[in-house]
């Protein structure tokens, strides 16, 4: 996945390689940042008005006071596609890290963010979202504020670690047997008709894919209950599927050693594969399905 060569940093655009912040780097020693990884279809954002708004409100979260606002933000990351003369699949990085000072838990009195932010391309999984993926269990040990899509990813990234080490695709992440999310997507179970997925609480990220699914599903009349459901309830499941910006809607057809339904993608996981798919106006489709 070839990242391009001109990023946007500090509102100003520079090739990649000119991009350098001292060793005491917030975001570095502390973690003290935010992101967004927004998706890109033909050069064109997908849900970029979403991915703003949150970024902005992770930015308020912990007090990190933003040099731009949202419309500037907008025009910067448009830019920055045209500069690159991106028209591919690919996504963009941008990250917002509280800045550069001396080492110290306490904010620094006036400081400078540090921003920068960047493209590369990176094709669908098409084959996961054609076949479905397998999917372990893992505990959730991550903090009390998921929905802050900080730079503190540890846990998460043990979590995908663990699920990889064993031949699986996500990690689904669960609190005492209830389950929150995955390691780095929102998941959802389908049971006689109704998706069931963790509330939009502090425990999970607010995913962007996971609103247009809502929307969907009300212009298709499919119930979309936002309840909490077991790792017990997973073994009853007509289907599951997980949903984020690079893995958009991908089946789950194993957990554990739990196979879903039949251990094929389900049928209204894939009419919300059609849907996002005409909402992103992708042009060549991995539907093959008649829904």
């Amino acid at each position: 996945m070839s990242v391009y060569p001109i990023i946007m940093t500090q509102s100003k655009f520079t090739h990649k390689d000119n991009l350098k912040y001292p060793f005491e780097e917030r975001g570095l020693q502390f973690g003290d940042g935010i992101y967004e990884v927004i998706r890109i279809y033909h050069g064109t954002y997908y849900l970029l008005e979403a991915h703003v708004d949150r970024l902005f409100r992770s930015a308020e979260a912990i007090k990190i006071q933003l040099p731009f606002n949202k419309e500037e933000v907008t025009s910067q990351l448009l830019e920055l596609l045209e500069k690159n003369e991106m028209k591919t699949d690919g996504k963009l990085y941008v990250q917002v890290t509280r800045g550069s000072a001396p080492r110290d838990h306490v904010f620094p009195a006036e400081i400078m963010p540090n921003i920068y932010a960047y493209v590369q391309d990176q094709p669908r999984n098409l084959e996961g979202m054609e076949n479905g993926v397998k999917t372990i269990t893992h505990r959730d040990h991550r903090w009390d504020y998921c929905y802050i899509k900080s730079l503190n990813l540890l846990p998460n990234v043990l979590a995908k670690q663990t699920a990889k080490e064993n031949g699986c695709y996500e990690a689904i992440l669960h609190k005492d047997g209830t389950v929150t999310e995955c390691s780095s997507s929102n998941a959802y179970m389908v049971k006689d008709g109704k998706i069931y997925t963790h509330p939009a609480t502090n425990n999970i990220l607010h995913g962007c894919v996971r609103m247009a699914i809502e929307r969907f599903t009300k212009e298709m009349n499919i119930p979309f209950i936002e309840e909490a459901f077991s790792i017990e309830d997973i073994s009853l499941a007509d289907e599951m599927f997980l949903s984020s910006s690079t893995s958009e809607i991908t089946p789950i057809v194993k957990v554990d050693h739990i196979q879903i339904a039949n251990g094929k993608p389900g049928q209204i996981t894939l009419q919300l594969q059609t849907a996002y798919e005409l909402d992103a106006n992708i042009h060549e489709t991995k539907t093959k399905h008649t829904v």
